[in-house]
């Protein structure tokens, strides 16, 4: 079932271009969980590949205490922009002082490997990051946020915080999903080269590291955001691939 036009209301160019929870791949489940356990079983997966369910439901608890029976603001600024797989009431335009988005994750399943690892985006502190604000109704904030802790907590890299944002419509505040400095897999301060080297080379289960980037550059050229960074990392990247 398509979005309401109620929800573009703010952002009627976004209209079309989100996909609706019903025909997301990234709406989780504990069965999609179990899949991946015997998948890790069986290649022999190293210990604390993902997050264990009681923490990350505890996780979830204490970050939303008070505030699963009330609307619920969500900056996105990788997938969630395009594909949030949760019901929402309305999304806007948004962007976040102090934070950037940034391949400053390291990626070692999925589209990357242990042998071969990739990156994947987060947000890191400095600078600004454009992406989109949606509001999750007060009744569908405890369903919705399981799901979505599911999928944005899978390893437990990142750190959920509230934010202050600006939208054209006046500031909110909203959870995002940051990069937590003291996980394993952060990578701070690549070089562009590196990174691009990186996301150039490496390829997993869900096929090359590359096509993530591509598939972000994309989207944000297509629902109008800018990121030069980005576009600056996805043509080195591009240039490796093609043996520049």
């Amino acid at each position: 079932m398509p979005f309401a036009d109620h929800v573009f209301r703010h952002a009627p160019a976004l209209r079309d271009r989100i996909i609706p929870p019903e025909e997301s791949e990234l709406r989780f489940s504990y069965d999609r969980f179990a899949e991946l356990d015997v998948q890790a079983l069986e290649e022999g997966w190293p210990p604390g590949w993902r997050m264990e369910h009681d923490a990350r439901e505890a996780n979830r608890l204490s970050v939303l205490d008070g505030r699963l029976d009330r609307d619920l603001w969500v900056f996105g600024y990788g997938s969630l922009i395009w594909d949030p797989a949760v019901h929402l009431e309305e999304i806007r335009l948004a962007s976040l002082p102090g934070w950037r988005r940034s391949f400053c994750m390291r990626l070692e399943g999925g589209r990357g490997s242990h042998d071969r690892p990739g990156l994947m985006a987060a947000l890191d502190e400095g600078g600004h990051c454009d992406g989109v604000a949606f509001r999750i109704p007060g009744p569908l904030v405890a369903q919705e946020t399981e799901l979505m802790w599911m999928r944005e907590m899978f390893s437990g890299s990142y750190r959920p915080v509230f934010v202050d944002v600006t939208t054209l419509q006046g500031p909110v505040e909203a959870l995002t999903f940051v990069m937590d400095p003291e996980n394993r897999r952060y990578m701070p301060d690549l070089h562009e080269d590196e990174a691009a080297q990186m996301i150039a080379h490496a390829e997993g289960g869900l096929g090359p590291n590359f096509d993530y980037l591509n598939s972000l550059i994309l989207h944000l050229d297509e629902l109008g955001i800018e990121d030069t960074d980005m576009q600056r990392l996805h043509t080195r990247a591009k240039t490796i691939r093609n043996g520049g």
